[in-house]
């Protein structure tokens, strides 16, 4: 039997996005789907829903006995999981294949294309455009993605076999358990340096991942990545690159220049030139895949993004309420462009939730310059994950070094009351904790105030 075919999957760590997506794949092939988190969320209930048995506590007594025969399940874990955890140490005692969620997607992804996005940031939304734009072009593919596509509801695309379009996360180097024909890269900035050290490290990693392209393989980078491969960007001599650029009705309209053609009469709904950049290379590796451009713009048009990635959770008059998923400084710069692009002569305020001691460490003084440039600055604590706590390196620290007069650490349940007394119009919350969570409520408290 092979190790996909065995019949039951168990995962430790179910509840993650791109766990959970594998879950989801799965279950619809007919295995049998079981699973541990930490914590009950959305994507958990979603998949109890479905049937999937989850529990939440860290013990072997809460797992089925259908899935304690190593011969008859395979154990998929993610590298956030400690190398202590019970459940994952009773797996590995009793002889069980254990497998990286990065490994698996690596077996499923060997029998078709596969289309696989890298980068420091923009992965998930580059991945929803591209899958998004196969699907509408009638691709008979597979799409894992790393946050919910708003236009299918979910973290999976699920059209057929032919094409496989992966997320090529670089934590943990996963991404080297790949082996695409086309691939992409959509920045390198530093991050992750609690695993690489150095910038230098992080950017030999992109480079070893550049030679898991399967022979003829195709490579597309972000203009201006030191690399060799097929450059996209924005008003830039890229190979594949946005012009004539024009902001209509709050969506980018654009020409897009190829190596062989112009097209004209592009529509992208996004705001932000990063994820204009996101959409370009989606177009280029669409286009080198075969899709007819015509097709491909009247698919852009109809992207509708990814939650958490700039997503409006409210757009009044009176109130503009905006969540994104940005834990990096780059990031935070990103969104910053958006916003004041978007509504240039307004008061921006920003909530930001910070994730991992490590990472604001690593970027405080980058943290500081990118928040310091919104209108009004409110910190909640760090979101640790799978981190413990560094001496020293708090949000009060990090506060500490944002030059700005606006500014204050506050907690989650004082987040409404901070965004009533704020005189901004703008309202954006930002990270990728659990401040995600608090989303829902903090839309229903300002709605009943307008």
């Amino acid at each position: 039997m092979s190790v996909l075919g065995k019949q039951n999957m168990y995962f430790i760590g179910i509840g993650g996005i791109g766990m959970s997506a594998l879950a989801r794949y799965f279950y619809n092939l007919g295995k049998q789907i079981a699973g541990y988190d930490r914590t009950s969320t959305d994507l958990t209930s979603e998949l109890i829903a479905l049937g999937i048995d989850i529990h939440f506590e860290d013990d072997i007594s809460s797992i089925d006995q259908n899935y304690l025969d190593p011969e008859q399940t395979l154990v998929v874990y993610t590298p956030a999981i400690p190398e202590n955890h019970s459940e994952l140490t009773y797996f590995k005692k009793h002889g069980f294949i254990i497998m990286k969620r990065a490994e698996v997607l690596g077996l499923i992804t060997e029998e078709s294309v596969c289309l696989a996005v890298a980068g420091t940031h923009g992965k998930t939304t580059t991945t929803s455009i591209l899958g998004h734009l196969l699907y509408e072009c009638e691709v008979e593919l597979t799409a894992f993605l790393g946050g919910i596509a708003e236009n299918y509801n979910s973290n999976l695309i699920l059209k057929g076999n032919e094409v496989s379009v992966v997320e090529a996360d670089e934590f943990d180097r996963s991404f080297l358990k790949l082996s695409p024909d086309f691939a992409c890269i959509t920045s390198m900035d530093a991050d992750h340096l609690d695993i690489y050290g150095t910038k230098e490290q992080l950017v030999e990693s992109f480079t070893a991942f550049t030679k898991c392209l399967k022979p003829g393989g195709k490579l597309f980078l972000a203009f201006g990545l030191p690399l060799h491969g097929i450059s996209c960007g924005i008003e830039e001599p890229a190979d594949y690159s946005a012009e004539n650029i024009k902001i209509k009705d709050g969506a980018y309209m654009f020409d897009l220049k190829t190596p062989a053609f112009r097209f004209e009469k592009f529509k992208f709904n996004l705001p932000g030139r990063h994820n204009l950049s996101n959409a370009v290379i989606a177009l280029a590796m669409a286009i080198e895949y075969g899709c007819a451009p015509y097709r491909l713009a009247r698919a852009l048009a109809s992207y509708q993004g990814v939650k958490r990635r700039f997503t409006y959770q409210i757009k009044t008059d009176d109130l503009v309420f905006i969540d994104d998923y940005a834990h990096h400084p780059e990031e935070i710069n990103a969104v910053h462009q958006a916003v004041r692009e978007m509504y240039p002569d307004e008061q921006v305020m920003v909530v930001f939730q910070p994730h991992l001691f490590s990472r604001t460490r690593d970027f405080a003084e980058e943290f500081a310059n990118s928040l310091a440039q919104f209108d009004e600055v409110v910190l909640l604590e760090i979101y640790p994950a799978r981190e413990k706590p560094i001496e020293g390196i708090s949000s009060s620290w990090l506060l500490n070094k944002i030059d700005h007069e606006n500014k204050r650490l506050i907690g989650k349940m004082d987040i409404v009351s901070a965004i009533q007394k704020s005189r901004a119009r703008i309202i954006m919350t930002l990270g990728a904790g659990d401040i995600g969570e608090e989303v829902e409520h903090i839309k229903e408290k300002l709605s009943l105030a307008c």
